[in-house]
């Protein structure tokens, strides 16, 4: 099977949940005997430019210094090209690529694409960005032969919305384990001293919610907020101005095993993100053994299998300050969401599970 992967940044370019995406499941795809895989990347991203790289072979395609339209004009030139290559299956990530999924088919290749999540609900876009990721989602199940959800939750979603069915392949995470918790020492941490959000500060993310009602508790303990946004944001900097010695703000994190320790000795996750289907943020605090407080959603409740895997809140104001100061003196509740955290993606959520899905559902679509 000749696959060609397309709508990321690239490979092994890792920023996004795409990115790792097609970083996990391709280089595991590449190890079988009849699969040969092609990822498409962003040629400005990269400064050198192999062909070939752990067995996945490399097309670098321009694209024009525009944040709202790179990866359109990028996909548009990527799809042309795909066609005329001697792929079977054109394999596409982002649902913005809806008017792009016809121009294979006229020259025989099957296509497929997973979709992600309710974009045009996200507050980031607004107006006509809103109206195109829509309509674009909707055009997704006319153009492609077959379009993936990455949960339960967005399948029914998309049957009810746009009356198609598709397949579901949720995302994964791979399990870790605490290596070096001293290294927390920087911020004056220690272990379950703190409750943690990593993310974005966008609205989607909830972290204002979060922090509202945090400051709002008696809690004694820390909020460590992990992430930022890399412009100007009237959001962020509200966020930002808390004025609360319990509040930490870290920015950015790039070091992945100062990530994970953050995450293996937090004294429980917060997840606020409320649009997507299977976040790859809270598979990561599963994988990495975190208690978890979750905005109640129909995704969040798939991920956590209802009541197994965590607790819930709302965006009403006292509710989550409510909980917050229910647990914050019930750490034995918290110690087996902990012990059992992991477990669940053991059950759901591993890359081989996920890769040898995919690996069926590309046979599938051959034949």
């Amino acid at each position: 099977m000749k696959i060609a992967i397309l709508g990321s940044r690239g490979y092994p370019y890792v920023y996004s949940g795409y990115e790792t995406f097609v970083k996990e499941v391709c280089e595991r795809l590449v190890k079988l005997d009849d699969v040969e895989i092609t990822v498409y990347c962003h040629k400005n991203l990269f400064e050198v430019r192999p062909k070939e790289i752990n067995g996945i072979k490399l097309k670098y395609i321009p694209t024009i210094k525009s944040k709202s339209l790179s990866q359109l004009v990028h996909s548009f030139q990527s799809f042309i090209h795909a066609s005329f290559s001697n792929y079977d299956i054109v394999f596409a990530v982002n649902s913005a690529n809806g008017p792009f999924g016809w121009i294979p088919r006229l020259f025989g290749k099957k296509t497929a694409i997973n979709v992600d999540g309710l974009e045009w609900l996200r507050p980031k876009w607004k107006g006509l960005g809103a109206k195109y990721f829509y309509w674009s989602s909707k055009l997704c199940t006319k153009t492609f032969n077959k379009i993936v959800n990455d949960s339960d939750a967005m399948r029914d979603f998309y049957l009810k919305e746009f009356n198609t069915d598709s397949t579901v392949i949720a995302y994964g995470a791979n399990i870790r384990e605490s290596k070096n918790p001293k290294i927390l020492q920087q911020w004056q941490l220690e272990s379950q001293s703190y409750y943690l959000i990593v993310g974005r500060l966008i609205p989607d993310n909830n972290a204002d919610v979060i922090v509202r009602e945090f400051i709002s508790s008696t809690s004694k303990k820390k909020l460590v907020i992990v992430g930022d946004v890399p412009y100007k944001d009237a959001y962020a900097d509200r966020i930002k101005s808390v004025n609360d010695p319990r509040v930490v703000f870290t920015g950015y994190v790039k070091d992945q095993d100062l990530l994970a320790e953050l995450y293996h000795n937090c004294y429980a996750y917060f997840h606020g993100h409320e649009f997507g289907g299977t976040n790859p943020t809270m598979l990561k605090a599963l994988a990495y053994g975190c208690a978890i407080l979750a905005i109640d959603t129909p995704f969040t409740q798939e991920m956590l299998s209802g009541n197994q895997h965590g607790f819930y809140f709302s965006k009403e104001e006292g509710n989550l300050r409510s909980l917050i100061e229910q647990v914050d003196n019930d750490n034995g509740h918290l110690e087996e969401l902990r012990k059992s955290a992991r477990n669940r993606i053991i059950e759901n959520y591993t890359w081989e599970k996920i890769t040898d899905q995919y690996y069926n559902f590309f046979k599938t679509l051959l034949k």
